[in-house]
């Protein structure tokens, strides 16, 4: 009898260490699949906690962990704390981390497309070509590399131009200026075509380097300006709207290969979710951003003949695209259909 009543109490101990299966434990069990694992993703990127990018990963965060009840924690780490954009990238390639949000588009060149000069006019025209099926397929070719693009967001809203010596009011202003890069070749041959030279910085970098005088000038979206404060340490500004950039969402494959079906099914409707939010985050707060620049610095609004100046000066850059193969022509004929609702 004492044995018996051993071996009923040690059962008793044991089925009290498992999770109810079917309750589905406390989000560790993947329903259907009757795995318990909890599965950590870490995300990385370079935006201050203000910025739409980071709102945008906690909205992320929020849907994934509640549908999958726990199954999923996202765990985020702005402002680079993980490292610059480029080494987060490759962080996310080896396995590091499971995910990061930013411009790197030298992992997939062919991301750069979307940033070619002056491409659009207006956040409805990104959103149909960032949406589209012609963009899904770009971002297919990821998956060599260890890492696998999940959607396509705007990184911040159009890009502007700012400088520590005069106004930019027509293309020879930018004669002899030093502008910061992050490196991309789309920006660098588009601000080169203008007469400047370029240098590149890390983003974290920036303000210094703007400080310090070791770049004149620099090139980002009213909405990072201002959550950098890059308005302390620039002088002019010029409302140009000049390009926009791609924000992907980069995701380890093989992690994201190791999900149950219906947690992948999760992840990507949340990244889809996540980049409406951040989409509409970045266009309620241009206006405000821009406002709080104009309080802080001089700003030139550019007239719409003083616009096609510069878009007639930057027309190189789609000539040396085409004949370095980077895009055909119809490749460039399908992104202005889509582009004009076509």
């Amino acid at each position: 009898m004492k044995k018996v009543f051993v071996t009923v109490m040690a059962l008793g101990v044991l089925l009290l260490a498992v999770p109810s299966l079917s309750a589905g434990g406390k989000g560790d069990t993947a329903q259907g699949t009757g795995a318990v694992k909890t599965f950590t993703m870490k995300i990385g990127h370079a935006q201050p906690t203000n910025n739409p990018r980071h709102i945008s990963l906690e909205a992320f965060k929020k849907i994934v962990e509640e549908k999958t009840n726990g199954g999923v924690k996202v765990e985020i780490f702005p402002t680079g704390q993980l490292g610059t954009e480029k080494e987060m990238l490759e962080q996310v390639c080896s396995g590091v981390i499971q995910g990061f949000r930013g411009g790197q588009f030298d992992f997939l060149p062919k991301l750069l497309i979307f940033s070619l000069p002056f491409l659009t006019e207006n956040s409805d025209e990104i959103n149909r070509l960032m949406n589209s099926d012609f963009a899904k397929e770009v971002c297919k070719d990821s998956i060599k590399d260890g890492a696998i693009i999940l959607g396509l967001g705007d990184a911040g809203g159009y890009r502007q131009l700012s400088n520590n010596r005069h106004p930019i009011t027509k293309p020879a202003d930018l004669t002899g200026l030093k502008m910061r890069t992050n490196g991309m070749d789309t920006m660098d041959k588009t601000l080169k075509a203008l007469g400047a030279s370029t240098i590149s910085v890390p983003y974290n970098d920036l303000y210094m380097a703007l400080k310090t005088g070791i770049a004149d000038g620099q090139e980002n979206p009213f909405v990072n300006v201002e959550g950098m404060k890059f308005y302390e340490v620039q002088k002019y500004f010029t409302d140009i709207r000049y390009q926009f950039h791609p924000d992907p969402f980069y995701v380890n494959v093989a992690w994201y290969n190791s999900l149950p079906e219906e947690y992948k099914k999760v992840i990507e409707d949340a990244t889809t979710e996540s980049m409406v939010i951040n989409n509409k985050a970045i266009a309620d707060n241009q206006q405000a951003a821009l406002d709080v620049i104009k309080a802080n610095a001089e700003v030139y609004t550019l007239s719409p003949a003083e616009r096609q100046a510069f878009k007639d000066a930057v027309e190189v850059v789609y000539d040396q695209y085409l004949k370095e193969g980077r895009l055909t022509q119809a490749e460039l004929d399908k992104m202005r259909s889509l582009v004009a609702g076509k």
